[in-house]
């Protein structure tokens, strides 16, 4: 099922079924993207038409921002918010339970190289035969790095909107398999950064715990959530006119 926002299709699955799709893609014939969509995008959308088309060709665009929710239930309907580092984690406790390669690319080589070590401990059997930093300037060697370790699934954290573009560049280039950008989870996996207390993330203020604890994403955030629920506001009044 699906629901649309501001002319974007947002795919509205329990966290259950969308790990169930996300397998479904992982050994489809193609290389499949799945984007964790929040209203920062939206911003972006509506000022890069290239960016705007590799949302409307994903092969699944997740609910990820808390906004994204509020915003879906001004417009009376209701969805399942899935954070993109729970679906990630998800993605690779399964791959470790099936013997799927997994490839991660992005972030500084003291955080990558922290967070590969954390999740390999932390997940039995998680096999990453590939990670790179994030500070390449040349995409076609990682593609082609890519392309030799063969990775069933492939993490993506080079913020946004970088991460989306490198993975839809890589559609004509790797082997079939699914890849995911995933902002900045590796910073929390890495423990160089503490998510919000599991309170905090139950009760939808996960981004008032980062605003607060990092200060710098508030430039970030504001104005551009109001604005965002402002315009999905209006756009709700109008389509009543």
């Amino acid at each position: 099922m699906t629901v649309n926002l501001l002319g974007t299709n947002i795919d509205n699955y329990s966290f259950e079924e969308s790990i169930s799709k996300a397998h479904e893609l992982m050994f489809s014939n193609k290389v499949s993207q799945v984007i964790t969509i929040n209203p920062e995008m939206f911003k972006e959308k509506e000022q890069n038409p290239g960016f705007k088309q590799i949302i409307d060709e994903a092969d699944m665009v997740i609910p990820d921002g808390i906004g994204i929710k509020i915003a879906l239930k001004i417009k009376g309907q209701n969805c399942t918010r899935i954070a993109g580092i729970d679906f990630a984690r998800r993605l690779l406790e399964e791959c470790a339970g099936q013997s799927l390669p997994v490839a991660v690319i992005g972030s500084k080589e003291n955080i990558i190289k922290k967070a590969v070590a954390n999740l390999k401990n932390e997940i039995e059997g998680l096999n990453i035969i590939y990670y790179h930093n994030g500070y390449f300037t040349e995409d076609n060697k990682i593609y082609e790095d890519l392309k030799l370790a063969d990775a069933r699934l492939i993490l993506v954290a080079l913020g946004s909107p970088k991460q989306e573009f490198f993975i839809y560049n890589a559609k004509k280039i790797l082997s079939p398999c699914l890849m995911v950008g995933i902002g900045g989870s590796l910073d929390v996996w890495s423990g160089e950064i503490k998510r919000a207390p599991e309170i905090w993330q139950k009760i939808g203020l996960e981004w008032l715990y980062r605003t607060i604890t990092q200060p710098e994403r508030f430039k970030r955030i504001f104005p551009a959530l109001p604005l965002f629920l402002l315009k999905v506001i209006t756009y709700k009044e109008d389509k009543k006119c």
